[in-house]
């Protein structure tokens, strides 16, 4: 049997019988400002009750610009590590705005690169429970470098493009350390192995 089959039975016949999904209660913002919203809400489980406090900040988009073997990173202040990040460009999705088209602005306003024919990469939560934060990560070798003055650039020190197995023993030796750009330059990097592993 194959092993993809294997896993996909495993996973069913691991599935507890009878559970039920809680009683949600009511949402209660306790903060908001123009980046997010905090709430606290209350889940019944039957037997027991669980307080969450949910950050949602809405969706967030970003892109994967390749050049050959290399890949676009941005460089900015980080308040949590209080040093600078190399990271992939994107940002919140505005609304109206689609994910696709947020990613194509966030490149463009960070690094002066246009971006054209996004192909979706990966969507993902990085969190389930206290943090609403869908993101979409998009990819694409069709770009055209306007030399425009990024739109902030007190935010954005610098950027550049890295060869991608450089991109890669940055994340192994912590110099990317932006769980965002992490999952894209290995989601990407996953993508170009298997395509070449079909091209053979």
């Amino acid at each position: 049997m194959h092993s993809s089959v294997q896993h996909s039975k495993l996973l069913k016949n691991t599935m507890p019988m009878g559970v039920h999904t809680p009683q949600i209660g009511p949402r209660r913002v306790v903060y908001q400002d123009s980046y997010q919203q905090i709430y606290r809400v209350i889940a019944d489980f039957g037997g027991f009750t669980k307080e969450y406090f949910v950050r949602d900040s809405g969706q967030r988009a970003g892109v994967v610009a390749v050049r050959g073997e290399s890949v676009l990173l941005v460089r900015q202040y980080r308040l949590l590590i209080n040093d600078l990040s190399w990271e992939i460009p994107g940002g919140k999705v505005d609304d109206g705005e689609t994910p696709e088209a947020a990613a194509v602005r966030e490149c463009l306003e960070e690094t002066g690169v246009l971006c054209r024919n996004l192909k979706p990469l990966l969507n993902f939560h990085p969190g389930l429970d206290a943090l609403h934060n869908p993101t979409h990560l998009f990819y694409t070798d069709e770009i055209v470098e306007q030399n425009e003055a990024v739109s902030n650039p007190q935010e954005i020190v610098a950027h550049g493009w890295v060869p991608l197995t450089r991109c890669t023993d940055m994340i192994f030796t912590q110099q990317i350390v932006d769980s965002f750009s992490i999952v894209a330059l290995l989601a990407y990097q996953t993508l170009t192995f298997r395509a070449k592993e079909y091209s053979q």
